[in-house]
């Protein structure tokens, strides 16, 4: 019987109770379908932090570096850990040692779930570049405390980090409806965006088959709003795609449903799979966290492993569950009823 080996973090929060919900459900598809999930779980977290000094220790990629993917609940605690400490201590270190540059985000409704546009007909595939662009760390500050300070932040673009998000890009567009949009700001940033979307052209010469638009991001900010169903598969940069998948979580009814995936396309590293809500705290005691985001990354994990039967059932459960009318109105259900419902619907 074939085993993958996951490395289970559940952070911070309500990543405590979403990933123990996502974990039933991924064990019960895997039982039906006929392979073993077997789970190691790593306490880092902000706790983690004031505990030991660290958000993980320092053999952790190498720990990481051994299992086949690894499912993660939220990174996060801000009223005692600074976000730049626990972000770059622990999430964003495993996204560049493990190389996974492609950022995944799907965009749809589910059944029952009513979005703020009240329009059921779209469909995105959001990719995100994850490595590099305005998110990569250059700069640094100088003359702190002093009426000169400075704060330099400079946004690294090589061409195979461009070329290669494209590149993935072009190859979702042509497994689904073969259009592609390539979002930049190219009026205004003249050298990375422009750079951008020349290689979108040169990529796009080798694509006949993949109708290619580019708009700017603040028009694509308005798109996904007025004319979501217009849209196939969106590419961008790591910051412009950062805020564009938050407005399409909101779209598609809230964070709870906002599921992701951080790849290695080449599978030379585990992959990272995280719903995208965060810790939050104000409602982590509270039992009402909606597991649906992380068991629908959780099937992107499965499908990621070559387990798509078992994904497909694990999508199935959760489009009967919302369905029902369970877990669509953020606070109505519990997480442990939610998880129930999946349970019930995947058996």
């Amino acid at each position: 019987m074939k085993t993958h080996n996951i490395a289970i973090i559940k952070g911070d929060g309500i990543g405590h109770p979403v990933v123990d919900a996502a974990w039933q459900v991924l064990q019960a598809a895997a039982k039906q379908s006929g392979f073993v999930l077997a789970g190691t779980e790593m306490p880092w977290s902000c706790a983690h932090y004031k505990e030991t000094g660290v958000m993980m220790p320092a053999d952790g990629i190498e720990t990481l570096r051994k299992y086949d993917a690894i499912l993660l609940g939220a990174v996060g605690w801000p009223a005692e850990v600074p976000d730049a400490v626990s972000l770059h201590g622990l999430l964003l270190p495993i996204r560049k040692a493990f190389d996974q540059y492609a950022n995944v985000r799907p965009h749809r409704l589910l059944p029952g779930v009513e979005g703020p546009l009240r329009h059921g007909g779209f469909d995105i595939l959001c990719i995100r570049e994850n490595t590099e662009g305005e998110y990569a760390g250059a700069g640094g500050r100088v003359h702190q405390g002093t009426a000169q300070e400075v704060a330099v932040e400079t946004a690294i673009f090589t061409r195979m980090g461009v070329e290669r998000i494209l590149r993935f890009a072009f190859a979702q567009a042509r497994a689904r409806r073969g259009k592609l949009a390539s979002v930049t700001k190219s009026n205004a940033q003249k050298h990375s965006m422009v750079f951008w979307d020349e290689i979108t052209r040169q990529l796009a010469a080798e694509h006949p088959d993949v109708e290619v638009t580019s708009y700017h991001v603040d028009a694509m900010a308005a798109r996904m709003v007025t004319a979501p169903e217009s849209l196939d598969v969106v590419v961008a940069s790591n910051l412009f795609g950062d805020i564009l998948t938050d407005l399409g979580a909101a779209i598609q009814g809230g964070l709870g449903f906002a599921a992701s995936a951080n790849l290695n396309p080449d599978r030379k590293a585990p992959s990272m799979f995280e719903p995208v809500h965060g810790s939050a705290p104000d409602i982590a005691h509270l039992g009402i966290a909606n597991p649906i985001a992380a068991i629908w990354s959780g099937a992107m994990m499965l499908e990621h492993l070559g387990e798509k039967a078992a994904a497909d059932r694990v999508m199935a459960a959760l489009g009967d569950t919302t369905g029902r009318g369970i877990g669509t109105v953020p606070g109505k259900d519990r997480t442990d009823a939610i998880t129930a419902a999946v349970l019930s619907a995947l058996s």
